[in-house]
């Protein structure tokens, strides 16, 4: 197979890791205001509920296939053998996992009817072949075929959901068209797989590498959906989650642009490790540190300054905490975009989620720590510095690991440039935005003026990243004309 475009892959799974996203993002101003906070609320913490069934449906298979698929990328027979292996795998995990749902949702004397609607996120794993296409670096792919979904899926909530009342109706447009959206992917297969013997299966041989990757998945989920399920148990209010939920929703939105580097970097990492390529691969993530750095920080810093300008007529009345929780969040872009770099693009493609594995429970076991104290006394606010802790330390935690291989100070002293251009677009920002009220305009003056300002300083710096990417788009418009 062709090699892939790195930058391209990039844009590609940008857009779609947005897309994931930016459906919630363009529907939240509509359904803060009908589903109220504890509307919100409610639904976030049933499908908080939810997501730990399908953490159990995927295992770490998502993981393991595309990180297998990676090595054999350009032998036709061996990837069929991996995708089957793989995926006969995942039917029967997602299977025991939606009978024991299923059987869950029933039990429910609360809620119940929002649980079943909720199997359809159990379907949707069933039917997912995206790690398939990210293993191929074929990103393309399911990025065009889940944005009709998604566009139907926005249709739909602002046709069908009117009322508080309808939010059996939201959870269900928000699970069916996922499904379908996963589906749709089976069409692009016979272009990549063939028929096999299928006497030559094997699914559970790797149970236990596939097990070593589900390991650290759970740990993931400690601070990423158990968060607001203990701020559900520890409070008892709908309306804190509801906060949670919106400030969540954007920071993690914005993470996706520099995480989504993160997923096109594995194939690759992966089909370098097993060319013994080392030096390359090094050199790759020095580059992804850098790319943290740069786009990171004038993320974190904007988003604190702009977030009082930006909630109030985002998200309507009734929203006012989701400022302080949507700053304190901002710092997740760095702390995940790091530990991404080191965990997911290095650790394991190169094999070694062990380690992988040791860090994230180092975190998972941390943030629960920090949960069950600060909850109880700063309510959702505590959940989101808790969860900016262990993500820090999980980064700093794999940077020691990694000392002898990349180095702490070199991968520190990428972002120097871009450390001084935030500092100086928080000092230009901060005056403004004492000044301006919440406005959509006053918002993108905002935004425009803090881009400007962190990008000229880069330009003063003769940041050498920035540069070659500037001139890299340059010479392609030229070369459109």
């Amino acid at each position: 197979m062709q090699r892939k475009n790195v930058k391209l892959n990039y844009i590609f799974n940008a857009a779609y890791q947005v897309l994931l996203l930016v459906t919630p993002l363009l529907t939240a101003p509509y359904l803060s205001r009908v589903l109220e906070p504890d509307g919100v609320g409610t639904a976030s913490y049933v499908e908080s509920i939810v997501a730990y069934f399908t953490l159990f449906a995927t295992m770490g298979i998502s993981t393991y296939g595309q990180r297998e698929i990676s090595y054999v990328q350009d032998d036709m027979e061996k990837r069929s053998l991996v995708f089957w292996n793989t995926k006969v795998l995942g039917f029967c995990t997602s299977a025991a996992a939606t009978l024991v749902y299923v059987a869950f949702a029933l039990l429910q004397k609360e809620r119940s009817t929002l649980y079943l609607i909720l199997t359809l996120n159990l379907v949707a794993v069933f039917f997912d072949i995206t790690w398939f296409f990210q293993g191929l670096e074929e990103f393309g792919k399911t990025v065009t075929r889940n944005a009709a979904f998604k566009i139907l899926q926005i249709a739909y909530i602002f046709l069908f959901v009117k009322t508080k009342e309808d939010l059996p109706l939201y959870v269900l447009g928000v699970g069916l068209f996922t499904a379908l959206g996963n589906l749709s992917l089976w069409a692009y297969l016979p272009r990549y797989i063939k028929r096999i013997d299928f006497r030559q299966l094997h699914p559970f041989r790797d149970i236990r590498v596939v097990w070593s990757l589900f390991i650290p998945t759970i740990a993931i989920q400690i601070y990423t959906v158990l968060d607001k399920t203990m701020i559900g148990v520890i409070t008892d209010s709908s309306f804190e989650n509801g906060y949670y939920e919106q400030a969540i929703k954007i920071s993690r939105m914005l993470l996706s642009l520099v995480t989504a580097l993160g997923t096109v970097m594995v194939p690759r990492v992966g089909n370098l490790f097993g060319k013994d390529e080392i030096g390359e691969v090094r050199r790759l993530m020095y580059r992804s540190y850098r790319f943290v750095w740069f786009l990171g920080i004038p993320l974190c810093f904007g988003v604190i300054m702009a977030a009082g300008n930006f909630v109030p007529w985002f998200f309507g009345p009734g929203y006012d905490k989701v400022v302080p929780l949507l700053q304190v969040l901002s710092f997740l872009i760095l702390a995940i975009g790091i530990n991404n770099v080191t965990g997911v693009q290095y650790f394991i493609p190169t094999k070694r989620q062990n380690l992988f594995t040791l860090t994230v429970i180092i975190g998972a076991c941390t943030n629960f720590t920090l949960n069950m104290i600060l909850i109880h006394y700063y309510q959702s606010i505590g959940a989101a510095v808790a969860s900016v802790a262990a993500e820090t330390i999980i980064a700093v935690v794999q940077l020691v690991i990694v000392r002898k291989e990349l180095f702490p100070r070199k991968v520190l002293s990428e972002g120097i440039h871009y450390y001084i251009a935030g500092g100086v677009m928080v000092l230009v920002l901060w005056p403004i935005c004492r000044r301006l009220s919440p406005s959509i305009l006053h918002t993108a003056m905002i935004v425009a003026c803090g881009a400007a300002t962190y990008f000229l300083m880069l330009l003063v710096e003769r940041d050498e990243f920035f540069l070659s990417n500037v001139k890299n788009i340059l010479r392609r418009l030229h070369l459109c004309r």
